[in-house]
């Protein structure tokens, strides 16, 4: 299957929107459930006490929420290679 300009273009676009996304925003809090779903991922000592703790007490341990910080590079990256594949689906064929 060959990727078409409508296809590049699409791309382009989200990954524009990302890098915006990225460029505005400062931080993201992760919620308590996604918190830890990622340090069970990573194999935490945290979750595998929690885990133990819950089974023990019965009640769950509230972990503290995950806050990611994107650095700067990333949202011009985004920004950057959506608009190239923006700018190239342009030059390319139109679909029959």
């Amino acid at each position: 299957m060959d990727i078409n300009r409508n296809q590049v273009f699409v791309v382009g676009v989200v990954l524009l929107l990302l890098g915006i996304q990225f460029r505005l925003v400062d931080a993201f809090v992760l919620t308590p459930k996604a918190t830890k779903l990622l340090a069970e991922q990573a194999k935490h000592p945290v979750a595998t006490a929690s885990d133990t703790v819950e089974t023990l007490a019965g009640s769950s341990p509230s972990l503290p929420s995950k806050t990611l910080r994107p650095d700067d590079w990333v949202g011009w990256l985004l920004l950057s290679v959506g608009s190239v594949l923006i700018l190239h689906s342009w030059t390319m064929a139109r679909p029959a």
